[in-house]
């Protein structure tokens, strides 16, 4: 290991003891489940967003994809976390706020995004927690733009009721046993009633329609 890949672990491990639920692992992603969740992107998706953006791992992984720097909005509260990511990162958009509160927000000036990548712990966070978040996302993704999310769960991290609701579809795109803990990766887009809906109203000046 590196000498900067242990000073992200120590990094990373101090979040982690200060906000267990926040942070959810006492360690990084590592590089395998950061190929594998970033497997669908390419060039034609900017822009991006990544939500808890951490170290960084999911972002070099994105920009690897061909994705450029300044065509990444990088969501993270941690305030460690944000230092990191300005001086790793000083072109893309790094915005300081809770995932929460992405529908206030407009990381392109109305350009939607092609996907939203998260590293955030959906599976120990509250249902309405979840919902304000994916609903935020979904504000701001083209028709067929999609949401990636892992998780050390055996299913999908959000359920079927909040599916449902949201008019989503889940779809499990790949496993990664290298990662501690193994780790699933799910892709969720809108069922095609909404993604038609969606593209309707980006036609007429819209980004699309509340979820909820």
């Amino acid at each position: 290991m590196t000498t900067g890949a242990i000073a992200d672990a120590a990094q990373f491990f101090r979040a982690w003891l200060s906000d267990p639920l926040r942070v959810a692992s006492v360690i990084p992603s590592s590089v395998a489940l950061a190929e594998a969740i970033t497997a669908e992107i390419s060039p034609a998706t900017a822009p991006v967003i990544e939500l808890g953006a951490g170290t960084g791992v999911f972002t070099h992984a994105i920009i690897a994809s061909g994705v450029p720097e300044e065509q990444l909005a990088l969501v993270e509260l941690g305030s460690d976390f944000v230092r990191l990511l300005q001086s790793r990162f000083p072109v893309a958009r790094i915005m300081q706020i809770d995932a929460t509160r992405l529908k206030d927000i407009e990381p392109f000036g109305g350009i939607p995004a092609g996907a939203v990548v998260s590293g955030l712990p959906l599976l120990s966070m509250k249902p309405r927690k979840v919902m304000a978040i994916l609903d935020g996302a979904f504000r701001h993704l083209r028709p067929d733009g999609a949401f990636y999310q892992f998780t050390y769960g055996p299913r999908c991290p959000v359920s079927r009721v909040l599916l449902d609701r949201l008019g989503l579809k889940a779809t499990r795109i790949g496993g990664v046993l290298a990662n501690v803990p193994p780790a699933a990766v799910y892709r969720i887009r809108r069922r095609p009633d909404r993604s038609a809906r969606a593209t309707h109203a980006s036609r007429n000046g819209g980004t699309g329609c509340p979820l909820a």
